[in-house]
């Protein structure tokens, strides 16, 4: 078996090949799918969410996919539909999501039915069709991409639905250096061909091992805490529901592993607090503090 924290540092030196910067970024790609959940990615447009992602898989041996949302785009766009073929059969024609790894581009950019049939499908890991069940491959992880409030059109997506997704992430403008380190990697572009790393065999054995690791008392009660915490919170409209603890509990046991430990720690906890948090939480608009101020003030008061 491939060790999870050699298999990352490789992955990550691959994609520093071709991405500036965004080494939290990354990290919390690779622990999305060692997780076995999804993620939502969210920023401005130009600020290589698309790039990482298709990256992300090109360093695995894994099959890659890509939608762009679209107001027209339809579930059958994304699932597949059924059709009658010239012996007057019903067959189904599999769409996009019949993949390892999945790119959603502007997922907010889709009608709300789309959206909804989509992270539906995500939850079940299926596509149900003339009574039918279709499992989706395995691994199978989905990487959507929002851009930010009232861009160009785009709402964000209902709290129910973006529940769905283990962590949000945050992808900022670069600092000035990194962008003229991107500028430098353009030049080289076509000199580099990213290097696959890892086999789908592999992830799947990362995903098993993550389920192994140790979760101390005193770790649960933290993320017992913290959670309660957003409830609660003077400037909080609504908190995080349960799922954010299964959140927690997954995305620690991965994080640990591909640092190369056998235990979740606080301190990881902490690292996820706004990826896992932030997308859970309606909070109000007076104040100014928002939603990453309300995690970061209830993180500094928990001991």
């Amino acid at each position: 078996m491939v060790e999870a924290h050699e298999a990352f540092q490789q992955v990550l030196a691959e994609m520093k090949k071709h991405i500036a910067g965004k080494s939290d970024t990354i990290e919390l790609m690779f622990i999305t799918i060692v997780a076995n959940g999804h993620a939502l990615l969210e920023g401005v447009p130009g600020v290589a969410k698309t790039t990482m992602c298709k990256a992300m898989a090109d360093t695995m041996q894994a099959e890659f996919k890509r939608i762009q949302g679209t107001p027209d785009l339809v579930p059958a766009d994304i699932v597949g539909y059924a059709y009658i073929d010239e012996k007057n059969e019903t067959k189904f024609k599999k769409g996009p999501v019949f993949t390892n790894i999945l790119l959603v581009d502007e997922l907010n950019r889709s009608p709300p039915k789309t959206m909804s049939a989509f992270l539906e499908t995500l939850e079940e890991r299926m596509v149900t069709a003339g009574g039918v069940d279709m499992p989706l491959p395995l691994p199978f992880t989905a990487f959507a991409t929002q851009n930010p409030l009232k861009i160009e059109g785009t709402e964000p997506l209902p709290k129910v639905l973006a529940d769905r997704f283990i962590v949000k992430i945050d992808v900022d403008y670069p600092k000035m250096e990194e962008e003229e380190e991107m500028m430098r990697l353009k030049e080289n572009e076509e000199k580099e061909v990213i290097q696959k790393i890892i086999t789908t065999s592999d992830i799947l054995e990362m995903q098993g091992k993550a389920k192994t690791v140790a979760m101390a008392s005193d770790v649960n009660e933290y993320i017992a805490k913290i959670v309660s915490a957003t409830r609660t919170d003077i400037h909080v409209v609504m908190g995080a529901s349960p799922r954010a603890d299964l959140a927690f509990m997954r995305a620690g046991k991965a994080r640990a592993l591909i640092q190369g430990r056998d235990h979740v720690t606080i301190d990881d906890i902490k690292f996820l607090a706004r990826p896992v948090l932030s997308h859970r939480m309606a909070v109000r608009s007076t104040g100014g503090i928002g939603v990453h101020g309300i995690i970061d003030g209830i993180i500094a008061t928990l001991r």
